[in-house]
């Protein structure tokens, strides 16, 4: 597969189906849910639901805008992309133990992206945030190899 094609999939240049919904030129707005950790959020889900996802003081549901100032680009065989910022919650408290994060196209129906998972967590009254990777084609947050 070109180099190239794998960049230009993330640029949602292509499209191979007959479903093709894509009216707009500009880039798309993303965001990122968190889920409590029972629930059932994989590789197999295909858009943001409210089912399971976490409720508490200072979070609202569909959770955060994902900064995308990154373009996606390529090194070596490996396309890649990763937010230009963290992800971030302040002053939130979501009792009930989590353990990921949907990336989702908020523009695009609400299309999941990908799903992050970490280690059980809680937080009171506190500021939870995930970090971004560097933006590289070995720890990039989207790869296509």
């Amino acid at each position: 597969m070109a180099t190239s094609f794998k960049t230009e999939l993330l640029n949602g240049i292509h499209a191979f189906g007959t479903t093709v919904v894509r009216g707009a030129t500009t880039k798309d707005s993303f965001k990122a849910a968190l889920y409590l950790a029972s629930a059932t959020v994989n590789a197999s889900t295909t858009a943001y639901s409210a089912t399971n996802e976490v409720t508490g003081t200072n979070y609202t549901a569909g959770g955060v805008a994902v900064t995308n100032a990154t373009v996606p680009t390529s090194s070596g065989t490996t396309s890649y992309w990763t937010p230009s910022a963290s992800f971030a919650w302040t002053t939130v408290t979501l009792a009930t133990a989590f353990d990921c994060v949907l990336l989702y196209n908020s523009t695009q129906a609400d299309k999941a992206v990908s799903v992050h998972t970490f280690g059980s967590t809680t937080i009171t009254a506190g500021n939870f945030t995930l970090t971004m990777p560097t933006n590289d084609s070995t720890t990039g947050l989207l790869r296509i190899a």
